[in-house]
């Protein structure tokens, strides 16, 4: 009976020493499957720095000053001093325009400026004279004193206007003879000597000719919306031309527009140009070479740091061993980086490949 009872109860500690194995062993196993059900996810720190790239774009070059002269008055051409690809110097004679008709309108005008002169000194004399009359009390009487005056202003204001007609013919025959406004080169000529031409009607419809500063010239480049921003003034910038290749030339910033085209929104931006060399013309199109450097700072990230998804852009920090989304705003991006501008700073962890699958809250290791 006594041996019986120790077989029972040896049997009865072996069952309970195999159900704590086992208890045990179950839980190290779901231990270890927690451990191994956390993912493991490559972070790294965000960093700020100036993002930077280049752009080509198409630019028109113009002469720094440029004008089109026509005739101020209906005149025939009596003699062309200059043609096309003549240099011209500031003041230097390029026409001579004849007008019969003002030599009269001059001689009429000069006529009648004699006349009222000689009238205005007449009746200013009679004025005098009773003037100094009528310092001897009850001489001259008041009312003829007033009379004379008044005539002698009416007779002024005449030759006044007689002098300012005869001015404006002489200043008519000043425009028979056209000067260059500026040092620069003809670049058309449209008339032959003997031709009409005039202000309006027929002889108005092109330019006698058309002058062009070349020495100094302008590059216009219409720059986008987006990258009006990364240009500044005196900024230096490099552009080639089609008809000289292999050679690069340069020029500074010198003027933007301030404001965006509506219908390309777009800046105008200019150039100024020094062609000492003459090698560049009027006309040529350039290719402008356009460096889109940032003024400030920013974080760049990989691009497979940021997803997309129907609610925006994001990246994925870790905080505490769990990850959380960061709303962010995309900017350029460039060889496999991208700008991102949001709630960040550079003592965070951001996954490496961020996905929409990862939600909210995972744990990582």
């Amino acid at each position: 009976m006594k041996h019986n009872l120790l077989k029972i109860l040896s049997a009865v500690g072996l069952l309970a020493y195999l159900t704590g194995c086992q208890s045990a062993a179950e839980e190290n196993s779901k231990k270890t499957a927690a451990v191994t059900a956390s993912p493991a996810m490559e972070t790294f720190a965000p960093s700020k720095q100036k993002l930077t790239n280049k752009m080509q774009i198409p630019g028109e070059i113009s002469g720094f000053q440029q004008v089109e002269i026509y005739a101020k008055v209906s005149s025939y051409v009596r003699a062309l001093k200059v043609d096309i690809g003549s240099r011209v110097q500031a003041g230097q004679l390029l026409a001579v325009l004849e007008a019969p008709e003002l030599s009269s309108q001059l001689s009429a005008a000069k006529s009648r400026l004699k006349s009222q002169e000689a009238i205005y000194m007449a009746t200013k004399s009679t004025y005098d004279r009773l003037f100094e009359t009528s310092k001897v009390e009850g001489t001259v009487a008041r009312l003829d004193l007033e009379v004379a005056e008044a005539k002698k202003n009416a007779d002024f204001a005449q030759f006044q206007a007689a002098k300012s007609a005869y001015a404006e013919v002489q200043n008519l025959l000043n425009y028979l003879e056209i000067r260059a406004p500026f040092d620069g080169v003809i670049a058309t000529r449209n008339v032959n000597q003997g031709a009409y031409v005039g202000p309006a009607g027929r002889g108005s419809e092109m330019p006698i000719m058309t002058i062009q500063q070349q020495s100094k010239l302008r590059l216009a480049v219409a720059v986008p919306e987006q990258y009006a921003g990364f240009l500044a003034a005196d900024q230096p910038l490099q552009f080639t031309v089609k008809s000289l290749p292999g050679q690069q030339f340069s020029g500074k910033i010198a003027r933007k527009s301030g404001a965006l085209d509506s219908r390309f929104r777009s800046e105008r931006v200019e150039i100024d140009i020094t062609n000492t060399n003459n090698k560049l013309l009027p006309g040529m199109v350039a290719e402008v070479e356009l460096p889109l450097t940032s003024q400030d700072s920013t974080f760049v990230v990989p691009k497979a740091a940021v997803f997309t998804s129907g609610e925006g852009s994001f990246v994925i920090a870790v905080v505490d061993n769990k990850t959380s989304r960061v709303p962010v705003q995309k900017g350029r991006s460039i060889d496999g980086q991208v700008e991102i501008f949001g709630n960040l700073n550079p003592t965070m962890r951001l996954v490496s490949k961020a996905d929409e699958e990862i939600a909210d809250g995972t744990t990582v290791k």
